[in-house]
């Protein structure tokens, strides 16, 4: 097997969710935990940190990740799904798990995958963990999948739980109210590790109040202790942050919604501090974000003239924060490429979009993709209004045709949007 042939494997011989949606979906840990024991557990040979929440994982994850490298810890780092490459999942320092790596752990135990059918991410899972104690990390930052209590990787038992917030998105799995997705959420904490909490409502703060009270779990609400004092946008890039304790800084990640991952961020170093895993003295990583950790898609500007930005948020939570942003930016016109998957709440979404944009409407290439015709029809009951194109690259070469050199070009609406951009033509 080449590494082609072994991803083939992974994405068409195990049910992969980010392909085919909810038959992918399997509850329960039996299937990791029969892995975890195959392959010796383990995780509990490095230490780990767990993050969970609807929004802002992934960021979180790559900005704790980058300020643990730069103090100089072996770490290693767990996200999903990747945008390019399946390695991009599997990170030790910033650099991806290797092909051979991967090609390895395949071949090696194929015959015992068969015996227990594990699902892509089961088995994407138990190869991140094992790989990290091979690399002999110092510590493991694990971003959750879907959920949280039955997720495959809360197996773990972290020195530190991180929930960053709640909003309705995979209503199908983790329940259609927020106190029902909270408790999925909550399933992280663990008995007497603490567990910082970055937003909370009325309805989900009891879950998280009694869960940790149960297991005896220091609890700390980031929104309730505010590091950030203000943030604005710095016009050559990134953002500059006023805060409580940590002074003034200046971050690489752009997005709006990145000042409350950056509250959560703050707070989460704090309780790190009482742990004995000092970061007060790593701000600076937070401006090399990407370089150390090698994070796209947040906010990604990818051309100046005309300016044109990426950004994988997928859900109403998300554009919450992206449909004002693209709104305030200075141009002439407004183009948008956009495109959904099918379980997400496309109706919300719609009611956020710009009514004075453009749109080229489009589709990812996986089967969760809606049509860009039925998209093209919902956005009409919306007065949005465009033309269809039948893939991200044609629709996004055409917004770049008709835009002049002061216009603003957005490409999104889900990951795999940007992922059909930034991926090469042959894959």
């Amino acid at each position: 097997m080449n590494y082609k042939e072994t991803t083939n494997y992974l994405f068409n011989s195990t049910p992969v969710f980010e392909h085919v949606g909810a038959s992918a979906y399997k509850e329960g840990l039996d299937n990791i935990l029969a892995l975890d024991e195959h392959f010796n557990h383990p995780h509990q040979h490095y230490k780990t940190i767990h993050i969970a929440g609807t929004n802002g994982k992934g960021s979180c994850s790559h900005s704790l990740a980058a300020m643990l490298q730069q103090k100089g810890y072996k770490v290693g780092l767990y996200t999903s799904p990747h945008i390019i490459d399946f390695r991009e999942r599997i990170r030790v320092n910033g650099e991806c798990i290797s092909e051979q790596a991967v090609i390895d752990f395949v071949q090696q135990e194929h015959d015992f995958f068969e015996t227990i059918h594990p699902s892509f991410f089961e088995l994407t899972t138990a190869l991140a963990f094992k790989y990290f104690a091979e690399q002999q990390v110092d510590i493991a930052v694990i971003e959750v999948g879907l959920g949280g209590r039955l997720d495959s990787t809360n197996i773990i038992s972290p020195i530190l739980s991180i929930i960053t917030n709640i909003s309705l998105d995979h209503t199908q799995f983790l329940g259609n109210t927020l106190a029902k997705i909270a408790y999925e959420k909550a399933g992280i904490i663990k008995k007497g590790v603490p567990v910082v909490i970055g937003e909370y409502t009325n309805e989900t703060r009891p879950v998280f109040e009694n869960k940790a009270k149960e297991l005896q779990s220091p609890i700390f609400f980031a929104q309730d202790t505010p590091e950030v004092i203000s943030s604005e946008i710095d016009l050559s890039g990134g953002r500059i942050y006023q805060t409580k304790h940590f002074g003034t800084f200046h971050a690489e990640l752009m997005g709006d919604y990145q000042v409350k991952n950056m509250n959560t961020v703050l707070n989460s170093v704090n309780v790190l501090k009482t742990l004995g895993v000092n970061l007060t003295n790593q701000l600076p990583a937070l401006d090399h974000v990407t370089i150390l950790t090698h994070l796209i898609g947040r906010w990604m500007t990818l051309r100046e003239s005309p300016k044109v930005v990426c950004d994988t948020g997928h859900n109403v939570g998300g554009w919450t924060y992206l449909a004002r942003q693209i709104q305030a930016q200075p141009c002439k016109q407004l183009k948008m490429v956009f495109g959904m998957v099918d379980d997400k709440d496309i109706m919300t979404v719609m009611r956020m979009l710009p009514q004075n944009a453009t749109y080229y409407w489009t589709q990812a290439s996986t089967k969760r993709a809606i049509p860009a015709e039925k998209v093209a029809q919902i956005a009409k009951q919306f007065n949005l209004n465009g033309h269809l194109y039948n893939n991200v690259k044609a629709a996004y070469q055409q917004a770049l045709n008709d835009a002049n050199s002061n216009d603003f070009i957005f490409v999104g609406g889900s990951s795999y949007i940007v992922a059909d951009l930034l991926s090469p033509v042959e894959k």
